[in-house]
């Protein structure tokens, strides 16, 4: 198992931003769902804080793949959400819980997550 991954989803589920910013590079690509690329820390941080404010979400099943000596990695894992305010083009927030899986790809460099795809 990648230990950068782990560390990742670890500081992910702590809410802890700064540890995982710690996991990445500075020119980081954040591919997210929404079909939106965005390169570098500082836009990966806005759009935890926009999701934080929006969502509190908890990781659990989490399954971590490992590929080509460690330069890649995948993982798979559910969702557990609360909707905690609205969100621009979605329906109003009333504290709505989810749960939903969904995955996540990695590409690493010299330690670091250079790539994250969700």
């Amino acid at each position: 198992m990648n230990s950068t991954v782990k560390t990742y989803f670890d500081a992910f589920n702590a809410g802890d931003v700064e540890a995982m910013l710690a996991c990445l590079s500075d020119d980081v690509a954040h591919h997210v769902n929404e079909g939106q690329i965005r390169v570098g820390k500082e836009k990966f941080a806005a759009f935890c804080a926009h999701m934080n404010r929006c969502y509190r979400e908890n990781l659990t099943d989490i399954v971590i793949f490992e590929a080509e000596h460690g330069a890649r990695a995948a993982a798979e894992f559910i969702v557990n959400g609360t909707y905690l305010e609205t969100d621009e083009g979605l329906p109003e927030a009333h504290g709505q819980t989810y749960r939903l899986p969904a995955g996540s790809f990695f590409d690493l460099r010299d330690g670091k997550i250079s790539r994250v795809t969700t």
